[in-house]
């Protein structure tokens, strides 16, 4: 019987070495890149190329922090602006909108419904990089070309976000209380607002964390779009200056600050929202 057990618990107790062994070597990937960033964002210019910079020498953090905001006459707290507005602003409209519309296609019963989120679900497959030129086109003729709008307006519509809203409001929103609410004279916008948004809270904050993600990483719409340095976002911003270093070094240190400040907001995003979001994410997964 003692060897039964011992058969038994062999095969469990491999599984989960395997399985330790696979979390611990993902948490490495993940984390090491970030442990370096770090590291390197405290040491100056001849250490990054050294042997060293696992040492406690050389700190020099408050000198490259204070070297990025000088640089270039304060290019980088100009484009730490931008990216805010850029990503903060057009989440949070966009997220809007893209709850609304997935409201619209999972509430209410109109003409080629389904055949348009099928549109929807096909725009979703589509790579952003093969939408650029035709922005770019539709941009220049409006007149927005090199302006901040020529950036933000394209965010504001995201086809996964709608995907996302749909899916949330057939999970979190019943069909009984909209009749409710409209049995007690509620018209169509007072009930969305006043009763579907507030169910909906959690997968508005999963709609708003990715497409904060998305804008804020976003690199090759902004390089089309724009000219301007005062109007680039960090991720272009940071690349331009990349760029320079093999001509000027002294570009290395604050290009290496600068990517460590990008990763702030989102690691803020997502930790000041998370219970939200892991709320969201669970979306009709128990009835």
């Amino acid at each position: 019987m003692s060897v039964t057990d011992s058969s038994l618990s062999r095969p469990g107790l491999l599984g989960r070495t395997t399985v330790n062994a696979v979390v611990a070597i993902s948490v490495l990937y993940t984390l090491l890149p970030v442990l370096w960033l770090v590291l390197a964002a405290s040491k100056g210019r001849d250490s990054l190329f050294g042997s060293d910079l696992l040492s406690l020498g050389d700190f020099s953090f408050l000198q490259n922090l204070g070297d990025l905001f000088a640089m270039d006459g304060g290019l980088y707290g100009r484009w730490y602006v931008n990216s805010l507005l850029y990503a903060v602003a057009g989440a949070a409209i966009g997220s809007l909108v893209s709850v609304a519309c997935g409201y619209a296609f999972d509430k209410y019963r109109f003409r080629h419904k389904e055949k348009l989120f099928g549109l929807v679900l096909a725009a979703v497959m589509v790579p952003q990089t093969v939408l650029a030129l035709p922005l770019y086109l539709m941009a220049s003729g409006a007149g927005l070309v090199n302006t901040f709008w020529a950036v933000f307006v394209p965010v504001l519509f995201n086809p996964f976000g709608v995907y996302l809203g749909r899916v949330f409001s057939q999970g979190y929103v019943p069909d009984e209380v909209l009749e409710a609410a409209r049995i007690d004279g509620a018209g169509e916008l007072t009930t969305y607002v006043r009763v579907a948004l507030r169910m909906l809270g959690p997968g508005l904050v999963t709609v708003f964390l990715f497409q904060l993600t998305a804008i804020w990483n976003n690199f090759f719409l902004p390089m089309v779009m724009l000219s301007d340095q005062d109007l680039y976002p960090v991720s272009l911003g940071l690349y331009q200056w990349n760029s320079s270093a093999s001509v000027s070094p002294e570009y290395y240190p604050v290009v290496i600050m600068g990517s460590l400040l990008a990763v702030v907001p989102l690691i803020l995003a997502f930790t000041l929202l998370q219970r939200f979001w892991r709320s969201g994410l669970t979306a009709g997964a128990v009835k």
